[in-house]
Parts: structure tokens; sequence; C-alpha cells
């Protein structure tokens, strides 16, 4: 093994589902010496990816039979029915449910059978990070947390799983699904994916508008934030203040404040309520249930932006991220919202 684990057994783990997150985790988990098992449909899109990588694929509920660790990688909207008819019939009495998000179980949508151990393992990064940092000896911090903890060895198999898939190489803590699933949520929302696009969206049309040109506008508020992000990243927001001259500083603290401000803070704390009563989640449980109208009619919005159109003509000329990306600019995946490949489907 070239992984140590928190027990003389290392346990068998299912994965179920290959896209991004689940790839990353058999093979991590395969290198570090455990017996992994890989659930897919037959026939579905990622059986060949993980026949080629060099795993038997079984159906999920064979996974699911042969495993003292079911690991569920699956999109949050087919869980529910993917655990309610394929995996509870099938789990082992005492095996342990393992999920990457919390989503199902915090509300509700997974009342997981009460012989098993429930935890949660999340690397803190995309699957092709995790994979790509345990190549090179080193790993993507994890979170993680026990709902059930019916063999007294729960939190165990936790942070076994977590040094199996190379966490415990940079950090790993431990949380809750509520925590877990709230502020993930929150994240994605007002930070990381909704405030971060709205907020480009609104800066190129202010330049656009009164006249610069949309090559412009496109380079300063989306190009050029990967350099700020990237500062961020590696040392926080002091790292950023080091890098930028003073002129930028100067402005960073004058006129950051006038665009995310008291009221914007507010509206975020509105976001947070609703992932905290329940809201977006039925929310969302209820677009997804009705065939996704009101989600393909936002996503297409954004595809139709005029930012995408003038990024699309001046990332064909950045050779570097044709190298990085084989093909950029990938169509996602119109049911997930995914890329193709990367769609984590069993």
């Amino acid at each position: 093994m070239t992984e140590s684990t928190a027990s003389a057994h290392t346990p068998t783990v299912a994965v179920i589902g290959y896209g991004s997150q689940g790839r990353a985790h058999a093979l991590n988990l395969r290198d570090s010496g455990f017996d992994v098992i890989v659930g897919l449909r037959p026939g579905g899109p990622t059986e060949q990816r993980a026949t080629a990588d060099g795993f038997a694929v079984v159906t999920p509920a064979d996974a699911a039979a042969s495993a003292d660790i079911v690991a569920v990688l699956t999109p949050d909207m087919v869980q529910a029915k993917l655990y309610d008819e394929v995996l509870a019939p099938h789990m082992r009495e005492g095996a342990c449910l393992l999920f990457a998000h919390g989503f199902n179980v915090h509300y509700g949508r997974i009342a997981p059978r009460a012989d098993l151990d429930v935890i949660l393992v999340a690397p803190k990064g995309p699957g092709a990070l995790v994979r790509r940092e345990y190549e090179i000896g080193r790993g993507v911090p994890c979170i993680f947390a026990v709902e059930q903890d019916r063999s007294g060895q729960a939190e165990a198999f936790a942070r076994t799983y977590a040094a199996g898939i190379g966490g415990a190489r940079a950090n790993v803590i431990r949380t809750s699904f509520k925590e877990e699933t709230e502020t993930d949520l929150f994240g994605e929302q007002a930070v990381l994916c909704g405030g971060a696009s709205a907020l480009v969206q609104a800066g190129y049309e202010t330049l656009v508008e009164a006249g610069y040109q949309p090559e412009i506008a496109y380079y300063e508020v989306l190009h050029e934030l990967k350099l700020i992000v990237d500062l961020f990243y590696e040392g926080g927001i002091g790292r950023m203040l080091e890098f930028i001259s003073e002129t930028a500083q100067y402005g960073d603290f004058v006129s950051g404040p006038r665009v995310i401000d008291a009221d914007t803070k507010a509206r975020m704390k509105a976001v947070l309520t609703d992932i905290q009563d329940g809201t977006f989640a039925r929310n969302w449980i209820a677009e997804y249930e009705a065939g996704l109208p009101n989600y393909n009619r936002y996503r297409q919005a954004d595809l139709d932006h005029p930012i995408e159109a003038t990024g699309r003509r001046l990332r064909a000329q950045m050779q570097w991220l044709q190298d990085a990306q084989g093909t950029p600019d990938a169509a996602p995946d119109a049911r997930t919202g995914t890329p193709q490949p990367q769609t984590e489907a069993a």
C-alpha cells in the first residue's frame, strides 16, 4: 500500500458513478491499496472509460452488495431513487454509506437504513485536481462528517477513505452534514458561481454600454479575474494586495464597498436563509422533477450573453488554453449542466 489507513483491514469500496470525482476517487483508492469496485449502468457513458482504466465494472446493485463502503458519487438529483431502488436493497448489513455532498441526507430525500454507518468525505477541489495532486505525492484537503455511527467505527472509515484519496497528505477537517451542505450551497450561489458570474456580466455590460470595446471589457472583467483568484488561492487577500499596484489597492479600498455593500450582504443573508430553511432545496427538486424548464432557460440566457461570444473569439487565440484543455469551450450536458466528459452518471 502507498497510503496508511486507519485499521489493519482495508475496506472494499464500491464507487458508484465515474465522473470527475468518481474517477479520481476510484483511481486514488486503488493506488492506495484499496479493493475498488466500480458500479455503473451497463452501457452507460462512463462504463468504457472505467474499463479502459482497468476496473471491472459491475451494476450498482452488484457493487453495493460486495462492498464495505458504498461511495455515492452521482449527481444529487438521481441519488434518492438510486439509493431507494438499487443500493438500499442490496447493501450488506452494517455496511458504510458514503457521500461527497450532504444534500440528500440533510434535506431528508434519503433516509439511510438504521443498520448503516453514514459518512461524508468531500475533497475541496475538482476531481482532476484530486487525481493530479495525488499522483505527484500531495493531496487536496478533505472535510468529513458522520451522520450515523452504528458500528462505532464510522469516523475511522471516513478518515481511512480521506487518506485513501490523498486528503490526509494535506488536511482533514471534521464538519457535519448540515454545515457542509449549507455552506457549500451558499458558497456556490452567493460567491463562487452565482455571485462571480453575475458580477462579471454586470461589469462587462457597464463598460460596453459606456462605449468601450467588448474585447477590452472581456479582458478587464473576466480574463484577468484568474490572476486575482490565483493570488487569493495562494495566500488570501493579503497576497493579492502584495502583488497588485498601489493604484489598484486604493481602488480596492474605496470602490469595493460601493459595489458590495450592506444591501448586498443582506441579500446574501436572504440566500442563506433559503438554504437553511429548505426553500432552495424544495425549489430545485421541483424544478428537476418538472423537467428543468427554468433551469434550461436560465442557462441558455447565460450562454447567449454577449460576453460569451466575445470570449469564444478571444480564447480561440489563446493557444495555451487549447493545449491545456484539448477541446476548449466544450458544450455542457443539457440535463446535468456539466461538460459531457465529466457527467457523473451511474
